[in-house]
């Protein structure tokens, strides 16, 4: 049994995802085009916010807008200890000081609490995860962020659609961060991502960096990257788009049969925090013996994975924060003990129970 499958043969999907490439093939624009402008439009309006911008990837998503945000070298920015490494390296990449601090050990996103704790007088960010597809809780984030000044920038590439008090992603933070990879719950057929914002000056400081720092062509006024969301899988998206509601009712059904089929088992399954829509990008279970069940389930034919199998602060890229082991005890307890199991929004509902007994066994 797979893991994931992108499900491309879904009738009528074929069909106007080449009418969609046809379209550009047809308009002769390839980059910064009227499809991604319309995309940027209808992703906004989707999310809830007034404003978005297409970029090359979800890393870039995160690294542009607190570029634009002013996040200064040496500046500490709070981030989730358990999460994936874009989240740290962003922070990284404009020089800032990745301050970790521990999640919610029931919804894996950002603890407030923990969160204000670790504010200093340097802090000039925070990045909270909407992690596997649960919103975090923005409203005492964004609460913090005010009393002390502080820019919230989400990490929201596993959360598309999620929401919080009726609230979607993309439209609480100053800014929300989105990653279209392929196997995200709107994913193109090619890396790209976008940054969503009411902001309008944030805005245009994310569209003059995707474009090497420029407004007009051949004049530069900061320097900048290229990371452009190209008109071909803005298209895409276009069409993957409309689409997307259903997906995660489709996923959110599917995480219900997992808990009813795992109710009564060792396992801890996922929770859904009163006012949050999980979106289930990850159906993902805590175990103690979780490397025993994952040789279960492979034995069975069955692909899990391991979201994630090192904390960040005990990987090599961030040796040189100088975090030693057991300095976040329920990350590294998460990275040894947490098993995402098979979920994508056209998987039979009959898989659930094949990976339930394959676990129970």
């Amino acid at each position: 049994m797979k893991f994931f499958d992108l499900n491309l043969s879904e009738p009528g999907l074929r069909g106007e995802l080449d009418l969609a490439y046809g379209r550009v093939m047809d308009s002769g624009w390839m980059i910064l085009g009227p499809e991604l402008a319309a995309f940027e439009a209808e992703f906004a309006a989707w999310c809830g916010a007034a404003r978005c911008v297409g970029v090359g990837n979800g890393l870039d998503a995160l690294t542009l807008t607190l570029r634009a945000a002013g996040v200064a070298a040496g500046a500490e920015v709070i981030v989730p200890a358990h999460t994936f490494a874009a989240t740290w390296m962003a922070v990284e990449a404009v020089g800032a000081v990745p301050v970790p601090v521990e999640v919610d050990p029931r919804t894996y996103t950002l603890d407030a609490a923990a969160c204000a704790a670790a504010v200093t007088a340097r802090t000039a960010a925070i990045v909270p995860v909407s992690l596997y597809g649960h919103p975090v809780d923005l409203e005492p984030l964004m609460a913090l962020a005010q009393r002390h000044g502080l820019f919230v920038l989400e990490d929201a590439a596993q959360s598309h659609g999620a929401s919080y008090h009726g609230r979607r992603t993309g439209g609480g933070a100053h800014a929300t961060a989105f990653s279209f990879y392929p196997t995200k719950n709107l994913g193109a057929l090619g890396d790209a991502g976008a940054v969503t914002t009411n902001d309008a000056g944030l805005a245009e400081a994310v569209r003059r960096l995707r474009n090497y720092g420029s407004d007009q062509k051949y004049v530069h006024q900061t320097l900048g990257a290229n990371s452009r969301l190209d008109e071909l899988q803005a298209a895409f998206l276009r069409v993957l788009l409309p689409r997307l509601d259903a997906a995660n009712d489709r996923r959110r059904a599917l995480a219900a049969a997992y808990d009813t089929a795992l109710a009564g088992s060792d396992l801890t399954t996922p929770i859904e925090a009163e006012g949050a829509r999980h979106v289930y990008h990850l159906y993902v279970v805590r175990s103690p013996e979780r490397d025993a069940l994952q040789a279960r389930l492979r034995a069975a034919g069955i692909e899990s994975l391991i979201h994630y199998p090192i904390a960040c602060h005990r990987q090599a890229a961030f040796a040189h924060c100088g975090f030693k082991p057991g300095a976040f005890p329920l990350a590294e307890a998460l990275a040894d003990q947490v098993l995402s199991l098979p979920l994508w929004p056209a998987m039979p509902s009959e898989n659930v129970g094949l990976v339930a007994s394959a676990l129970r066994a």
